[in-house]
């Protein structure tokens, strides 16, 4: 059996931890600030949980003693301070941020390791980095990979046709940060929110824009083999025109405090909600232009003898997916790993990963 510490006590940390637990598997503690969120965890018997500060010097390098490895569903301003205390300790270190800077000082961190680090392993970035390496395997040479990745209300009912459905600071910095893409071969940076487009599924509209974080590792893995890679959120209709407003026009991407009070206050959350990731690459295959598509849309579902959403299932399966693929010897144990590395039929083979493949409705040509 496996020690793990999960630092986040949020919907999405409650959720790996209970996944976790359920197998027999692994010996989980929580790791939270606060007394009264831990309190309300409605955790499998033997789940531990630690009431801490791991501002404080020294308190989680001490909780990390002797684990195996420690997961961060932490907001995203405090991954590097839990990535330097995982280097400190000596265990493994895996995250689910969007924050590209962040991801940075984790790969520095990953230089010199004698313990892997695997940051960005939730949704996007994480398995649909997976699936876009995949895809774009089965290409000569490659021309265009377009990612583009929703969490959403099945059933809207504001004019943001949008519920929260997981971290607000992490919605918030994503609409704010700059984004990567590559552009006729060059790596750039483009803005958030802008390059608008509309596409059909299923019958439903959706739009989708840039947002930061999304694309993880893959720019730089395949900068000087695409000519256009980008990502883009997946909001119904209407979603980014408002955004644009509060934050530009309104001047509260520099009052992310006030925009994160009127969300929580304004917006109610949901358990209805379906997660749509949605991938096209093109390239040559003998000579010839092709084009492959990845379409799957997975649904809030009971898992045992909780119900629990779209996000916390793909989020909290994803993580758990990288971390037992760890365990296992299929990842390395030492460095820096990326979410492009993972092979995507080892990763819906995996437990945690059939999560995916239960719900898949995609159409993925053998190539």
């Amino acid at each position: 059996m496996k020690d793990i510490v999960i630092v986040g006590a949020g919907k999405i940390g409650s959720t790996i931890a209970a996944m976790l637990a359920e197998t027999g598997d692994y010996r989980v503690t929580v790791v939270d600030r606060s007394a009264a969120q831990l309190g309300g965890l409605d955790l499998p018997a033997g789940v531990a949980t630690c009431e801490l500060d791991i501002a404080e010097p020294g308190a989680l390098e001490a909780v990390l003693s002797g684990k195996f490895a420690v997961l961060s569903a932490a907001p995203f301003h405090l991954t590097t301070r839990i990535a330097e205390a995982a280097s400190t300790s000596g265990v493994h270190y895996l995250d689910l941020t969007e924050d590209v800077a962040s991801t940075r000082r984790v790969k520095e961190l990953a230089r010199d390791a004698q313990c892997a680090f695997i940051p960005q392993c939730g949704l996007a970035p994480g398995f649909i980095s997976i699936v876009a390496a995949d895809l774009a395997g089965r290409f000569d040479t490659l021309d265009s990979v377009r990612m583009r990745v929703g969490a959403l209300p099945q059933y809207p009912s504001n004019a943001l046709n949008y519920n929260l459905t997981w971290s607000t600071d992490g919605v918030i910095n994503e609409y704010c940060e700059p984004c990567e893409a590559i552009v006729e071969g060059e790596l750039v940076e483009v803005p958030p929110l802008e390059e608008r487009e509309e596409f059909s599924l299923d019958g439903v509209t959706y739009e989708a824009f840039n947002t930061s974080g999304g694309l993880g590792t893959l720019a730089e893995t395949l900068k000087g083999k695409v000519r256009t890679l980008n990502y883009r959120t997946i909001r119904y209709p209407g979603h980014a025109a408002i955004m644009k407003a509060l934050l530009n026009d309104l001047g509260l991407r520099h009052r992310r405090d006030v925009l994160k009070d009127i969300f929580e206050s304004a917006l109610p959350a949901t358990m209805q909600d379906v997660v749509i990731v949605f991938v096209t690459v093109s390239g040559r295959k003998g000579g010839r232009l092709m084009q492959e598509t990845y379409a799957n849309k997975v649904y809030a579902r009971r898992v045992g003898e909780t119900v629990r959403s779209a996000i916390q299932i793909t989020t909290a399966s994803g993580i758990c997916a990288v971390l037992d693929m760890l365990a296992n010897g299929t990842l390395p144990a030492r460095g820096f790993v990326r979410q492009e590395d993972i092979a995507l039929d080892a990763f819906l083979a995996n437990r945690f990963g059939s999560a995916y493949a239960l719900h898949e409705m995609a159409t993925r040509l053998a190539s």
